[in-house]
């Protein structure tokens, strides 16, 4: 099939997508990854637009999967977070791709910027190791997260509070939703005004961290055994 017919019928498709979530009231699309199409040199990317049609942000994925295919994309170079303007009020959005998200400096530079939603277009499968990986990183940095997978890669798509102890200090489940391995559009509701209160009084997130012991994970430096021949810094 030529590619202008295809690029045709995806946009399509994503239209009458955007329209039934808009239907089911969202305020945000989330597609999976390799959506869309990035001008000039080939990149992986996102790109965050508002309800008036405007582009906040446009990321390109920074952990680019050096092993594969994908080492032909040029990786991105830094995080963004953009303020969303949704009918509730404003919310601070980042974004990060797939791989991005084996890294938990990802998820933590996000946090550092203001995120409190960071939105995850994906592609592989997301098995119980990765979706547990995912949970630690709306855990750890008290933000929700929202990842959209393809059902042909193992769906799966899912999303997590960021919430892991109630105001009594008992544990809770921070699952939003679970998607079943079947296309579909399915709504992510997150408390914004619980999740700003809790971020407000627990202790994880940007409250104790010690940056000045931390000065090994900006090195380029890299040893055996995590030397690889395609790595690209």
């Amino acid at each position: 099939m030529p590619v202008e017919i295809t690029r045709k019928k995806t946009w399509k498709k994503g239209e009458r997508a955007c329209r039934k979530a808009r239907e089911k009231e969202a305020d945000i699309a989330l597609f999976p990854e390799m959506w869309k199409e990035f001008d000039g040199s080939p990149r992986n990317s996102f790109s965050l637009i508002d309800r008036k049609g405007e582009i906040i942000f446009t990321y390109a994925k920074v952990h680019t999967c050096d092993f594969s295919l994908e080492a032909a994309c040029t990786p991105g170079e830094d995080f963004y977070v953009g303020e969303l303007d949704t009918k509730k009020g404003m919310v601070k959005i980042g974004a990060m791709i797939c791989y991005d998200r084996e890294f938990p400096e990802s998820a933590r530079i996000l946090m550092l910027k203001g995120a409190e939603i960071i939105l995850v277009p994906n592609a592989c499968d997301m098995n119980e190791i990765r979706t547990d990986q995912l949970k630690t990183r709306a855990y750890e940095n008290m933000l929700g997260i929202a990842l959209a997978n393809y059902p042909g890669h193992g769906g799966k798509s899912v999303a997590f509070d960021g919430m892991a102890y109630s105001k009594e200090g008992k544990t809770r489940d921070m699952v939003v939703i679970k998607a079943v391995k079947k296309e579909g559009i399915y709504i992510a509701e997150f408390n914004m005004d619980e999740l700003r209160n809790y971020r407000e009084r627990e202790s994880w997130g940007n409250a104790f961290r010690k940056p000045g012991t931390y000065d090994m994970l900006t090195s380029f430096k890299v040893e055996k055994p995590f030397i690889r021949k395609y790595a690209r810094r």
